[in-house]
C-alpha cells in the first residue's frame, strides 16, 4: 500500500468514527446477541429474544433481550418493530415507539401486545424489533401565559383535511 493510500484509508476511518456514534452493548444473559445491521444499507439493527414463551390474545409482555447499552450523549435509541413482525405475526409494539434514553443502563425490553385470535410461540433467537440511533436535543422548558397566534389556532384532529 502506498503512503497516499494509507493516508486516505486512515482519513476514511477517522471520518467514519466522527460521523457514526458508537453504541456500546453489554450482555446480561448467555443467550443474548449483540445487535447487528443485516445489510450495508440497513438503518436499524435487530434485537433478539432470549427466552421461549407463548403469548395469548390481548396479552401484553415484555420480551427480554438480555442486553443493556451505553448510548452517546446527544442520541437516543428508538425501538421499532421489524416489518416482518407486523406482516407475519399478530404482535404490535404496545408503546408504538420504545425510547431508550442515553442515561439508562438497565436491560432493554420490547413491549408487545398480541392482537390475534390464537396463541403465538416465540423462541430464543427470534428477531421481533429493531433499534435506530437518532440524534436528539433537550429543549428548554418555559411556562408562559399566552401562546402566539397562528392561522391554524386550536384546530386539531382532522382540521386541515377532510
Amino acid at each position: 500500500m502506498t503512503e497516499q493510500e494509507e493516508f486516505e484509508k486512515k482519513m476514511s476511518e477517522y471520518i467514519d468514527r466522527q460521523n457514526r456514534p458508537t453504541v456500546k452493548f453489554k450482555k446480561l444473559h448467555d443467550d443474548a446477541k449483540i445487535p447487528e445491521y443485516q445489510t450495508e444499507g440497513s438503518v436499524g439493527f435487530d434485537f433478539y429474544c432470549i427466552e421461549d414463551f407463548e403469548i395469548y390474545p390481548t396479552e401484553t409482555v415484555i420480551v427480554r433481550t438480555g442486553l443493556s447499552c451505553e448510548i452517546p450523549k446527544g442520541y437516543f435509541l428508538a425501538i421499532v418493530p421489524r416489518s416482518s413482525t407486523g406482516v407475519k405475526t399478530p404482535l404490535r409494539l404496545s408503546n408504538s415507539l420504545g425510547v431508550i434514553d442515553q442515561d439508562y443502563r438497565g436491560e432493554i425490553g420490547l413491549i408487545f401486545t398480541h392482537y390475534g385470535i390464537n396463541g403465538l410461540k416465540v423462541k430464543v433467537g427470534d428477531r421481533l424489533a429493531q433499534g435506530l440511533i437518532l440524534p436528539v436535543k433537550q429543549a428548554r422548558i418555559e411556562q408562559i401565559e399566552e401562546l402566539s397566534v397562528t392561522e391554524r389556532g386550536e384546530g386539531g384532529f382532522g382540521s386541515t383535511g377532510k
